[in-house]
């Protein structure tokens, strides 16, 4: 198979968001999307990229379903050898072929989200998206191999890691024509995490909701990432989910404006993204992603 630059990119846009539809692919790259779709089952076929095979599941559910793709060994090779990107001795291809389908459900809303954001800079114009790799980092953080990826203390007894389902920002002038950037942890929720229990040492959204508190209390996205503030935002699968996302934060001491939510169906219209859609921590309250 001869690549094409074109391959090419479609190659680094599946290894930038780890699993992407068919479609979001395609209107990524722009195109004749026949030619596009024709490409992709090329790149799989040669081993560039790869299909998990949970998605066969979507299929026995009726309907129809667009092919999800992940990198390949070939594709990971590829990276290695043209762009210098580090990757470990882990087989991508059996990787991305053998995740389960919740990951892979969970994954995909993680690149809905981002898709959703890079559809409404390039919409926008003046808002540029920023990727983890794109973020340059103190020398402390920045050479290691996970540095989105640490640990708060939320009282003398309890010590919890944190690692965000994506990190990225937003680079836009302000009202003085200044550079800026604001930084974003993302929490792709699909509901399956309750919201609440009845303490600290079990799993909740709450506990994680507190963790970053305790991130921007310590003060460890400044000492560690260099970044002046930060927001976390919550894409989740339905209205009420927000609805009980919001009361659990609101019931915090305090960090509220720290928190974003919104359900999925905000990422129907990407350019919305940038208009105060956004419920805050504080029930009744909307804000922008810019603001």
């Amino acid at each position: 198979m001869q690549l094409t630059e074109r391959d090419r990119e479609i190659i680094q846009l599946v290894h930038r968001y780890r699993f992407l539809r068919s479609p979001q692919i395609v209107t990524l790259i722009g195109g004749s999307s026949q030619q596009l779709l024709r490409r992709l089952q090329l790149l799989y076929h040669h081993g560039f990229l790869e299909r998990p095979r949970s998605q066969i599941d979507y299929y026995h559910q009726g309907g129809s379903r667009h092919i999800v793709y992940g990198l390949g060994n070939k594709g990971a090779a590829l990276l290695k050898r043209e762009l210098g990107i580090a990757f470990s001795k882990i087989h991508w291809g059996e990787k991305n072929r053998s995740v389960g389908r919740i990951f892979l459900e969970h994954a995909i809303l993680v690149s809905d989200v981002m898709v959703a954001l890079e559809l409404a800079c390039r919409k926008n114009g003046h808002i540029r998206l920023l990727a983890e790799d794109q973020l340059s980092l103190p020398s402390e953080s920045g050479g290691k191999r996970q540095p989105f990826n640490w640990k708060v203390n939320l009282n003398s007894r309890l010590k919890l890691g944190v690692i965000p389902d994506r990190v990225f920002a937003l680079e836009f002038e302000d009202k003085d024509r200044k550079s800026n950037r604001a930084y974003f942890f993302l929490e792709a929720d699909r509901s399956t995490m309750p919201v609440t229990r009845r303490n600290l040492s079990q799993t909740s959204f709450y506990r994680k909701l507190l963790a970053y508190e305790a991130t921007w209390s310590q003060s460890i996205h400044r000492t560690r990432f260099g970044f002046h503030r930060f927001r976390v935002l919550t894409v989740t699968t339905s209205a009420d989910r927000v609805k009980s996302l919001v009361t659990a934060c609101s019931q915090m001491e305090r960090g509220h404006g720290l928190f974003l939510f919104a359900d999925r169906t905000v990422l129907e219209q990407p350019l919305d993204l940038f208009s105060p859609i956004w419920q805050t921590g504080r029930e009744g309250e909307t804000t922008s992603l810019l603001n």
